[in-house]
């Protein structure tokens, strides 16, 4: 069986659909990723046996639709669609797959006569000396020359248009610059982002050998980044502008040519080549052509460039969606999506535990176990991310989450409070669907704390973790192992911060928890309604 995602539509995936259960949302820990906003961190899951598939919502925000009608459960047919918020789904067979009918009039092949040949077909093997010309190109007459060239640079586009990283896209670059032009040594610098200074990437000479230090000429380089101008310098040894470049007498450079890396507005680098066996060995035309080539490896550099940058804010986008709501997404978007640097702030932690679950999870079998917390923890996530605040980790059974980092507000212990309330009436609502179900019911606790800590990024370049680490963290845990099932039990500084005292709350008697000397203050939050069971 295969499930089509968006059937006939530019984004159109097709997914193998194998035998036992398949998730569908819009995180890494389900088994089908999709990055739309109107998907759940977990949305739905396909349980196929055989050829009999159930789709079963899991408590999606934006439901999931079979002939738009939403449906909790619902068994689906052989090309049959459903809808998981806004993402259309198709089931077909992978035995009778969809009929493709396609009666073009005329085909024509990739390669036409506007089509360049091969590089060594547009190319003379030597250029005769003294031709004034670096160029390897095979005519001699102006026109037939000047289609040569045009000839040699789609081929140049051709060839640097294909993926790959940035170090062998230059070496790609300098091998076309070897193989076009008469040249002994050839070397591109790009600016470095922190010094601001132009920096060699990738150097050789006509032999294919690493030059043994820097040979060209700084004054050269500098010249045409500054400029933002393409620079012939036919004979180097007499040019006045360069007596004091000592580069120039020490190399013997005897001619040489330098074009800017300038895709846009900003210059990225320079191209840079020289001779030292004869003076006068570049012309106008071949700064033309070079100007020109410069261009080509430009644009192919800052799409390379692009691309990276792209890939790596796609992930760092995916990472950050574990842990943080829209809103500071997309204030971490404007500040250019860069790493988090460590801070020392003020947060509010709260730390939420389910009551009595090593116990229970002894009763269950372990996929029980996994359902009825792939049940639980999308929707406390999404409660956490309703009020702004960070989704810290999952430890086992608990959550933790923070507010105040890496982004504060005003009122960020009210919202800390508000989400806790939250989430004791959710586990309500879901137990009340759990029992309807014949399914195990859940009692949490939940601790709040308020301190200092420091937050930012741990890890590695493979894992990145966000994370704040203080003893307020620690406190927050211990306030949560105070309180008993249903209560939500926060300490003297929460208390102290907690403007809108929306609920009545009653102090409770000093509690000693591990690793304090002195005992704790705490308050118990009287969130129920008088009406309310739980």
């Amino acid at each position: 069986m295969q499930l089509i995602m968006n059937p006939g539509l530019l984004d159109e995936q097709v997914f193998e659909l194998p035998e036992g259960s398949v998730t569908i949302g819009r995180t890494e820990e389900s088994t089908i990723c999709v990055l739309h906003k109107s998907l759940s961190r977990r949305h739905a899951r396909l349980e196929r046996d055989g050829e009999r598939i159930l789709l079963v919502d899991l408590n999606s925000k934006n439901g999931t639709f079979v002939n738009e009608a939403r449906i909790e459960r619902h068994e689906l047919r052989g090309g049959e669609a459903f809808r998981c918020g806004e993402v259309r789904f198709k089931l077909v067979s992978s035995a009778n797959p969809l009929p493709v009918d396609l009666s073009p009039t005329q085909v024509q092949p990739l390669q036409t006569r506007f089509s360049p040949g091969s590089m060594d077909e547009l190319l003379e093997r030597h250029s005769e000396p003294g031709e004034g010309s670096a160029l390897k190109v095979r005519h001699a007459n102006r026109e037939s020359r000047a289609t040569d060239k045009l000839q040699v640079l789609l081929k140049v586009s051709q060839l640097l248009s294909s993926p790959g990283s940035i170090d062998a896209l230059l070496e790609r670059i300098l091998d076309l610059v070897f193989q076009i032009m008469e040249v002994d040594r050839a070397a591109i610098l790009l600016v470095d982002a922190t010094s601001g200074r132009l920096v060699p990437r990738v150097a050789r000479t006509a032999s294919g050998e690493a030059p043994s230090g820097p040979f060209f000429s700084q004054r050269i380089v500098d010249y045409v980044r500054s400029h933002s101008v393409a620079a012939l310098f036919s004979d180097a040894r007499l040019d006045p502008r360069l007596d004091d470049a000592a580069s120039v007498v020490l190399q013997s450079i005897q001619a040489s040519m330098c074009a800017p890396l300038k895709p846009r507005d900003e210059v990225l680098g320079v191209l840079y080549v020289d001779n030292l066996s004869r003076p006068n060995g570049f012309s106008e035309e071949d700064l033309e052509f070079l100007t020109a080539f410069a261009n080509q490896a430009a644009i192919a550099l800052d799409n390379s460039l692009l691309s990276k940058r792209i890939e790596e804010e796609a992930v760092l986008r995916n990472v950050y969606l574990r842990f943080f709501p829209p809103a500071t997404l997309k204030k971490l978007q404007m500040a250019k999506g860069g790493p988090l640097e460590t801070i020392e702030t003020e947060v509010t932690v709260l730390f939420s535990d389910i009551s009595g679950f090593t116990a229970l999870s002894s009763t269950l079998e372990p996929r029980q176990v996994v359902d009825l917390l792939n049940d639980y923890f999308p929707v406390m996530a999404d409660i956490v991310f309703r009020y702004e605040g960070t989704l810290e980790k999952y430890i086992g059974d608990a959550l933790m989450a923070v507010w105040g980092a890496p982004f504060s507000h005003p009122d960020d212990a009210d919202r800390a409070v508000r989400a806790a309330v939250e989430m004791q009436r959710a586990l309500a609502e879901l137990n009340a669907r759990w029992r309807a179900q014949g399914r195990p019911e859940l009692n949490i606790h939940v601790g709040l704390n308020t301190g200092r800590v420091a937050a930012g990024n741990i890890g590695s370049e493979q894992y990145v973790q966000y994370a704040t680490i203080g003893d307020a963290t620690n406190v927050a845990s211990r306030v949560c192992s105070a309180a008993k099932d249903g209560e939500i039990c926060m300490n003297e500084t929460t208390f102290q911060r907690w403007r809108s005292k929306d609920w009545p709350v009653q102090q409770l008697e000093p509690v000693q928890v591990k690793g304090k000397e002195k005992a704790l203050t705490l308050y118990r939050l009287e969130w129920r309604d008088p009406t309310m069971t739980v």
